[in-house]
């Protein structure tokens, strides 16, 4: 599945997204079906026969598929033919009542303890992770806020609306300390350099700006790209990457800037990245279709992720042909996230789920959850599911009105139709 220089395909096994309820009823089915490239689509089911004393449901797969391992919370299964496997997780909680609406974004506080959520219905709220009760209500936006995340202190809000504005607001009293104006468009993303002095965004206007939070003030515009910047990402660059000189003094106002790239998922089919203090480009990479989202492997390597579903390694240091693409379906690529040996990327599909993706680089193997999920996206696309962004720090879009979070591992991701809901382990195509 991974490869250089081209795209890829394996075989994999999907199942219907609300398995883990509907195979508890007695006679329950759920569907299934396993993938290859240039092959028919095999269809199948799985069958609920009862449920044992330990609560654990007897499942018998229809031809083709196998059952080969089941708990409370999970179930494995094998096609043999293709060779592959898929583990299904189920959510482990569920949170209905934040909102009324589909969810347009989330973040959980770098302690884990807060989440900070945004909806079609106009609301965006702070809540206890524990148990979804909520905290705070956010008003001050005009239109739709499309994105939110916390300050590494989890004490702070950043948010970014549709009316152009970036807000920053308490989380202690809900009032907004700080609006910052100069975008003509939607803003669709942000980031935050290093402890939150200063913070990004990117806009439908196609420009990049960086902010000063203390003088609630621009500090200059680090790209303009003449077309929506969907995503954008901020790190630390390798010592050899030549990240250029400013042509002015930068300001005194610029904190923790100097050593810093800033990548730009583009609209127009293009992945830039750009000095944060020099403002000088330092790469500018050609894909697919459109970018949505972008993230850092390492100072040196990156992913991003394009709406036709190609996922692009690029090192930094030489982007004139891509590491590798991955590409598992042809649905967009909403999200993606650094984990562990690898990464969870998180892709739409027709059914209007977002699945949410374990790729683990060294053995190619893949870890899963199918269904309708909170994932983080361009947000360019509010009528698409969107992703996960940090270990428990998830932004990110989704249908409905609930969310989901679920476990991988000692972390966690979201998923969700609009619940927000929390599972063990993952999934996993073999």
């Amino acid at each position: 599945m991974h490869f250089r220089g081209g795209a890829a395909m394996a075989a994999t096994v999907r199942g219907q997204s609300d398995w883990h309820q509907v195979l508890r009823r007695n006679e329950g089915e759920a569907w299934l079906s396993c993938r290859s490239p240039g092959k028919s689509t095999l269809y199948g089911s799985l069958t609920c026969q009862g449920v044992g004393s330990d609560g654990i449901p007897e499942i018998s797969a229809s031809e083709g598929f196998v059952v080969s391992e089941i708990t409370k919370k999970s179930i494995l299964i094998s096609c043999p033919h293709e060779n592959t496997s898929t583990k299904f997780l189920a959510p482990y909680t569920s949170f209905c009542r934040i909102h009324q609406k589909s969810v347009t974004c989330i973040d959980i506080s770098s302690g884990g303890g807060l989440g900070v959520s945004t909806s079609t219905d106009g609301t965006m709220k702070v809540w206890q992770a524990a148990n979804g009760e909520i905290r705070r209500q956010l008003e001050g936006h005009v239109y739709d806020v499309n994105c939110c995340r916390f300050f590494p202190s989890g004490l702070v809000v950043l948010s970014g609306g549709m009316d152009a504005q970036l807000k920053i607001w308490s989380v202690e009293d809900a009032s907004c300390a700080v609006t910052f104006k100069g975008h003509r468009g939607g803003i669709l993303d942000t980031a935050i350099v290093d402890r939150g002095r200063n913070v990004l965004s990117s806009s439908r206007d196609g420009t990049a700006r960086l902010w000063d939070c203390g003088k609630s003030a621009c500090l200059g515009v680090i790209a303009d790209c003449g077309s929506p910047v969907n995503g954008i990402a901020v790190g630390v660059a390798d010592n050899s990457l030549n990240l250029g000189t400013p042509e002015r003094a930068p300001s005194e106002r610029e904190i923790g800037t100097e050593d810093k790239i800033l990548l730009l998922a583009r609209e127009d089919k293009k992945l830039q990245g750009v000095g944060l203090q020099s403002r000088q480009p330092v790469f500018l990479f050609v894909g697919s279709d459109a970018f949505n989202c972008c993230t850092f492997l390492s100072s040196v390597y990156l992913l991003a992720g394009t709406q036709d579903g190609n996922i692009y390694q690029l090192d930094m240091r030489n982007t004139t042909a891509p590491v590798q693409v991955i590409h598992r379906s042809g649905a967009p690529v909403l999200s993606l996230l650094p984990y562990r040996d690898g990464f969870i990327a998180s892709q739409g599909s027709p059914r209007d789920l977002v699945v949410p993706i374990v790729f683990i680089l060294q053995s190619c193997s893949l870890y899963h959850k199918p269904h309708p999920s909170c994932v983080r996206s361009s947000l360019k696309r509010v009528d698409e599911l969107a992703f996960a962004h940090s270990r428990l720090n998830l932004n990110q879009s989704i249908k409905g009105s609930s969310m989901h979070i679920t476990g991988l591992g000692s972390e966690m991701m979201a998923g969700c139709p609009g619940n927000l809901e929390t599972a063990h382990g993952g999934q996993t195509d073999k």
